[in-house]
């Protein structure tokens, strides 16, 4: 059966046939180490999943939406130390979402979402900058913290990089990828700043300086049923707001209430 959903499966004749999609989903990951427990593709089947069942679950719910390949590789400069992270530029990942970005509006389709798998990938000066420049309105979603208002009623300890959270997800979708007698506790080293552990000042954390295995949180408390909630959470979210977004009008005040 061809996904009409899902560009890689759909054909000119079916697109032809119109119409086209209201929505484009976009996917933006990473490859990386994640502890040494975790596959260094973990941010990539994760939010290739999400969005991949995010897409589906919008078009059989009457949306007209269209799925797009992810963008496999993040902003890992922070993480070069470990092997083998894949860093691409902050500029190179701009000019690619913006190069699809304007091919899709080429034929039409305004409004897209993109699903971000990777902590290290911030698009909010990208999407200011796109939509001054040409008539889209595009969506940010770090699918993991759509359910943060709920992450203490499903896990134990919080989450950072390759914790509890991370390590459920990928004994739900991916058991045979994860090697958990490998991990490392999770035990980072915190900043000498006060500012910085409390929050109100930033940097870029150089993650050999947290520990010697690329984590932050410990992973032992997982399960794959702990990740299967959560993605159910999060899925159920996300699809429930890509079909209110196919089918809101693009009137002059969108996407704020009309005066």
């Amino acid at each position: 059966m061809i996904r009409d959903w899902d560009i890689t499966e759909t054909n000119l004749g079916r697109l032809a046939a119109g119409p086209l999609p209201d929505v484009a989903i976009l996917t933006t990951a990473a490859v990386e180490p994640h502890n040494r427990h975790l596959p260094e593709g973990q941010d990539l089947l994760h939010a290739t999943y999400v969005s991949r069942t995010v897409a589906e679950g919008a078009y059989t719910a009457g949306a007209r939406v269209i799925w797009l390949p992810a963008i496999p590789f993040g902003v890992d400069s922070n993480l070069l130390d470990f092997p083998i992270a894949v860093h691409v530029s902050r500029k190179n990942i701009d000019a690619m979402l913006s190069d699809v970005i304007r091919s899709c509006a080429s034929y039409g389709i305004r409004k897209f979402v993109i699903i971000n798998g990777h902590g290290g990938n911030d698009f909010v000066p990208f999407v200011r900058a796109i939509q001054a420049e040409i008539p889209v309105h595009v969506f940010l979603c770090d699918w993991w913290k759509v359910g943060d208002d709920r992450y203490a009623e499903i896990f134990e300890q919080p989450e950072d990089h390759a914790g509890e959270m991370e390590t459920s997800v990928a004994l739900a979708l991916f058991p045979h990828l994860v090697e958990i007698e490998r991990a490392g506790d999770g035990v980072a080293a915190e900043y000498r700043f006060g500012a910085l552990n409390r929050g109100w000042l930033r940097t870029s954390r150089r993650f050999s300086r947290l520990n010697d295995h690329c984590a932050v949180g410990t992973p032992f408390a997982a399960t794959a049923e702990k990740g299967h909630e959560y993605l159910e959470l999060v899925i159920e979210r996300i699809t429930e707001f890509v079909v209110e977004l196919a089918h809101a009008e693009l009137d002059p005040a969108f996407p704020m209430e009309a005066p």
